[in-house]
């Protein structure tokens, strides 16, 4: 995740405490709880979709359970939890995925921090960092869950910007995400390799040059991926900064749109971002007088707009904060509302896994709370319309708007609204609303027809640009007055 210095002190407390072994407690007896579960087999995309073996879109609803990238290069709690009773919960509290994210230490590295009193995790014993993770694998594809490796870290001492460092080059990156994939080939519990954790400067995008452009590290990433097995989905994150304007680490795919990710496989490629509250870091973007009805605009500008125009699936692989503040507790309810929820949309959605399940990453917490134990039901009650359930198919009718101011002076502003077919069948009209959170006031309208009640605005197709295709989108444009500040309100659209 986006390492603020609370999460860098709890990860350097974990590889220095975690290993010392933990009292002894009763073994847990495994649930009988399962998860909701796809077609058997591997998934693969089609446009802005996943889709299981059978045809069917699927939806990635998941946590981060982290630990296999520290020091102790096993999931965290295991020193007073058995790896089962951990993995049924996780099934039982409603998740279907799990992203388990990983240094390059676990090929070398001895694991410690496993508690094996009373029986627990006495199946563990002996094992290296890759024989525990089979064993979590083998039992999370039993019960029902998918996973997602996630390459966190080239080891276990940090964080790194690129996707390489002089202790790993990038051979050895290649070499064990390779590796990876030819492991758990056959296993379709693992459904995908996250190549790199949160590339940030002087990683660029699209620039060309070999050192730097994760757009190009990235295809040879997946292709070693697929080399090892080509049935796996490649996630592909994004960088901090492109053409000057920077966002959250690994969150930035304002590129991929002109620079896309190349892979020799079709049907595999998922666009990945993350995105954090306040209690990580206090970005421009919360503070903006229209908070938050700005921050679709800027999801949709930094990731959002690739799912939006069916480029490909985007899944939103880290999230998360501790709702210590009323801003973020805004935060991630609006978040979850953008991601669409599962009762409509199915697995025509955004994918996401929560950061994290762990209780002990120092700015957000977890869904579990310090005791390892309970669940963090407020917390958890944020995701639940997001949560899948199942799979499910696209609207036959649907649309998506996206607002952008072009012009703005002391008293007026010009912007235009693209509106875009979502849905899984040609659109005959649409019509867009939204609310004006000031004193703003249009104008003249082109290309559409408006009426305003209060400061509700209603604006339908005109006769000409009505009828969309399949992914087709029209705009329409217009002048506003406005006095005091110039909010940015959350258009919703709806299809005929």
């Amino acid at each position: 995740m986006w390492y603020a210095l609370s999460r860098l002190l709890t990860g350097a407390l974990a590889g220095a405490l975690l290993a010392v072994p933990a009292p002894a407690h009763a073994a847990e007896a495994p649930s009988t709880t399962r998860a909701a579960v796809s077609a058997p087999g591997y998934w693969h995309t089609s446009g802005r979709t996943i889709l299981d073996s059978a045809d069917q879109p699927v939806r990635i609803a998941g946590v981060n359970w982290f630990g296999f990238e520290t020091t102790n290069r096993v999931p965290h709690g295991l020193w007073i939890r058995d790896y089962r009773s951990m993995i049924d919960q996780i099934g039982a509290t409603g998740y279907t995925t799990i992203r388990l994210p990983f240094s390059d230490d676990v090929f070398t590295g001895t694991p410690n921090g496993i508690d094996f009193g009373n029986g627990r995790n006495a199946d563990l014993a002996g094992l290296t960092s890759l024989g525990v993770m089979d064993k979590l694998v083998g039992y999370a594809g039993s019960v029902g869950l998918r996973v997602i490796l996630d390459r966190h870290r080239p080891d276990s001492t940090g964080q790194s910007a690129l996707w390489y460092t002089p202790q790993v080059p990038e051979s050895t990156w290649l070499a064990h995400l390779r590796a990876l994939a030819t492991r758990y080939r056959g296993d379709p519990t693992v459904v995908g390799i996250d190549l790199h954790n949160e590339p940030h400067d002087p990683a660029c995008w699209g620039c060309g040059d070999l050192a730097t452009d994760w757009r190009l590290a990235a295809e040879r990433g997946g292709e070693a991926v697929l080399a090892g097995n080509p049935e796996l989905l490649v996630f592909v994150e994004g960088v901090q900064s492109y053409h000057g304007d920077t966002y959250w680490w690994g969150g930035n795919l304002q590129g991929a749109g002109a620079y896309p990710v190349r892979l020799s496989v079709p049907h595999r490629l998922v666009y990945s971002a993350h995105d954090y509250a306040t209690s990580v870091y206090a970005q421009p973007w919360f503070s903006d007088p229209s908070y938050p009805a700005n921050l679709p605009g800027v999801w949709t500008k930094n990731w959002g707009y690739l799912f939006q125009q069916g480029t490909a699936p985007v899944w939103l692989g880290e999230f998360g904060t501790t709702l210590a503040s009323t801003t973020d507790q805004t935060w991630l309810r609006t978040l979850v509302g953008y991601l669409r929820p599962t009762a409509p949309y199915g697995g025509d959605s955004f994918g996401w896994t929560f950061w994290s399940w762990n209780p002990n990453s120092g700015d957000t917490g977890g869904i579990l709370t310090d005791d390892w134990t309970t669940v963090n039901t407020t917390k958890d009650a944020y995701l639940a319309t997001i949560k899948t359930g199942g799979t499910g198919g696209p609207d036959p009718a649907g649309c998506s708007a996206a607002y952008r101011i072009d012009n703005q002076w002391g008293t007026g502003f010009t912007a235009t609204v693209t509106v875009t077919n979502t849905g899984a069948a040609p659109a005959a009209g649409w019509r867009v609303t939204w609310t004006w959170p000031g004193d703003q006031r249009i104008v003249n309208v082109w290309n559409a027809a408006e009426t305003r009640t209060g400061q509700a605005e209603s604006v339908t197709n005109a006769a000409w640009n009505g009828a969309l295709g399949l992914g087709a989108a029209a705009s329409f444009g217009f002048q506003a007055s406005y006095t005091g500040p110039n909010g940015v309100p959350t258009p919703s659209c709806t299809a005929t």
